[in-house]
């Protein structure tokens, strides 16, 4: 998985504030769009996706200062990684579809366990339920 460590972690580096106020400003249609994600190959995804959209949307209204700007930093990419429209797998191809979606949302959760588990308690979550799984 170290490629794709690599990929969220020079990806990562590119967000700037700007980056995230745009990403912010988003959220509401991102949270939709994920939402409609159907992919049982990864039925952990769109909580997943839910989770990091909701640690950027507090950090970005100062609502919970505590997380890493680093972490902020991955979610980001993430976020704007499920929603490109073109991906290193088509969404459309049947089991796989969202694989590079997971692996790439599952590298933020495995990397940054610590920081979103503590998140989640601050905020009465149950970090298990959005397990690091795909």
């Amino acid at each position: 998985m170290s490629e794709i460590n690599d990929f969220v972690h020079h990806n990562a580096a590119k967000v700037t504030p700007n980056i995230l106020h745009g990403i912010h400003q988003k959220l509401p249609q991102l949270k939709l769009e994920f939402a409609e994600i159907h992919a049982p190959k990864f039925p952990h995804l769109v909580d997943q996706l839910e989770l990091l959209a909701n640690v950027i949307e507090d950090y970005a209204e100062g609502a919970d200062r505590e997380i890493p700007y680093f972490v902020i930093a991955e979610a980001c990419f993430a976020l704007a990684y499920a929603h490109k429209q073109t991906h290193l797998i088509p969404d459309h191809v049947a089991e796989i579809g969202f694989a590079d979606e997971s692996a790439v949302v599952r590298t933020v959760f495995i990397e940054n366990e610590r920081s979103l588990s503590d998140y989640c308690k601050r905020h009465g979550l149950d970090f298990s339920e959005v397990t690091t799984e795909a």
